[in-house]
């Protein structure tokens, strides 16, 4: 009977460990991951990931209400018929599955114009978006920002537009750009550019190659395109996560603060401040250099004539035989 216990003890449901491997493995996003051919905007934050896809969701909700008016969503698949109901009354597991599965679609759909997927990478975001244009959000985000001087979250570090993405190897990346750098470069168009390019999670890529490979496309598509590395007119933005290459051209990078919001918020009083601060303390320790060696040489000029008047024989003392 004490043998049977343990045998009785190791019994598991038919599919627990498929079930369990599963839960596992599911990624943080839902199942969703970042491929190549999805576009939408990248965040990076400051440890707390959930925290970050929160206050994402609620800016990225109230600018994409100004800019491209209330979402709207319909409601079938919120409301069970009568049938159902009464069918599911005597059965608490069945109703309570249901009532989930009602939850999780109706966040589901409520989020389909932002929705959050798996990035690839520690403390990166990445928010998928549809039907509005990326770049065009993002850079009234910050503008905004940038004139109220107004902040508004507290763990969003940069927040990136990805207008484009493919796979992270070089002759993918080569003929998607070619596409990709038209509207902003081909001929007549033209600008003033610098890349900027990031890898996480990925070590067969080459930063080298990558900015020479790209910058000789955006070369040929008009060679009145010229480098600037100081104001640019458009920066290439390169985020290469795995085996995903995140792509963007992007304004104002320089004034943006390389688009960190917390950065943006900064009035130009706040950073002379930190300037004359710096100035200040600067100013300080040399004035406290030159009194330490002030001091130093008064007092060795003390000790000298100290020193000369002890060595002068006193009158009285001279006539003491």
């Amino acid at each position: 009977m004490a043998a049977a216990e343990p045998a009785a003890r190791k019994r598991r449901p038919k599919g627990h460990f498929a079930a369990a491997a599963g839960r596992a493995k599911r990624p943080r996003g839902g199942g969703r991951q970042l491929e190549a051919g999805m576009r939408g905007i990248l965040i990076t934050c400051n440890m707390n990931e959930r925290k970050c896809v929160g206050e994402a969701y609620s800016l990225l909700g109230e600018y994409g209400d100004l800019l491209y008016g209330p979402e709207q969503f319909s409601d079938h698949e919120e409301r069970l018929s009568g049938s159902d109901r009464e069918e599911d009354e005597d059965d608490v597991e069945a109703a309570l599955k249901k009532e989930v599965g009602q939850i999780r679609a109706s966040t589901e759909q409520k989020l389909r114009r932002f929705q959050s997927v798996e990035s690839g990478a520690n403390n990166v975001v990445f928010i998928r978006t549809q039907g509005i244009e990326p770049e065009d959000l993002v850079h009234h985000i910050l503008k905004d920002m940038h004139t109220t001087k107004k902040k508004k979250t507290r763990v969003i570090l940069r927040m990136l537009p990805i207008s484009g993405t493919c796979k992270a190897f070089m002759e993918d990346m080569k003929k998607y750009t070619e596409t990709f750098f038209e509207p902003w470069f081909k001929a007549p168009n033209k600008g003033t550019f610098q890349i900027v390019y990031k890898a996480r999670n990925n070590s067969h890529m080459s930063r080298e190659e990558v900015i020479k490979e790209l910058a000789g496309i955006v070369g040929s598509l008009n060679p009145e395109n010229k480098v600037d590395l100081n104001n640019p007119q458009y920066t290439v933005v390169v985020e290469i996560i795995k085996t995903v290459c995140c792509l963007s051209v992007v304004r104002d990078y320089v004034l943006f603060r390389k688009y960190n919001l917390q950065e943006v918020v900064k009035s130009n009083k706040e950073d002379a401040q930190q300037k004359s601060t710096l100035t200040e303390e600067q100013n300080f320790e040399v004035v406290k250099a030159e009194t330490e060696e002030k001091s130093s040489k008064e007092v060795k000029e003390e000790n000298k004539n100290q020193s000369e008047i002890e060595s002068e024989p006193k009158g009285n003392d001279a006539l003491t035989v």
